[in-house]
């Protein structure tokens, strides 16, 4: 770890072939499983046209509302100071919030009854575009615990 400054290693990521956006990219990379990105873009693309078949609007548009809706503000980061640890509130950088959803949107699709894994993800991206499912949970959770926290704001780094 550079001890004087972060170095600048972030690759540029390749835009996605059918939408030509790379938060779908990032998306169907997250999905991936085993290095197999074809499936991951056939379970997304699935994804995409059961939701059109749903909610009858812009699937892509559904898909960031609902990625917008579990994006989160606020997270608590312990912080060790005399001897106590403190969980203490911060705001989250773009980057790691944009990281976090896709995080939690995925692990609760996959955490979902349904038959087959674009199924999962269509119904749990159209509970998080109603602002209601298990990631939008996690992502409430996640804003109680900061605020509950909020007297130790003064230990931010």
């Amino acid at each position: 770890m550079p001890r004087k400054k972060r170095g600048s290693l972030k690759r540029d990521i390749v835009a996605d072939p059918k939408y030509g956006d790379k938060v779908v990219s990032k998306f169907v990379n997250c999905i991936m499983w085993d290095g197999k990105k074809s499936v991951s873009e056939k379970i997304f693309y699935d994804t995409l046209d059961f939701l059109a078949a749903k909610t009858k609007e812009d699937p892509l548009q559904v898909f960031f509302k609902a990625f917008e809706n579990v994006k989160p503000a606020l997270e608590v980061r312990s912080r060790r100071i005399g001897g106590a640890t403190y969980q203490v509130p911060t705001e989250v950088r773009s980057d790691r919030r944009d990281m976090l959803a896709r995080r939690w949107i995925i692990h609760a699709a996959r955490s979902r009854s349904e038959n087959t894994m674009s199924e999962r993800l269509a119904l749990e991206l159209l509970d998080a575009y109603n602002n209601r499912g298990t990631s939008v949970k996690k992502k409430e959770d996640t804003h109680k615990m900061a605020e509950a926290n909020k007297a130790f704001a003064h230990y931010r780094w």
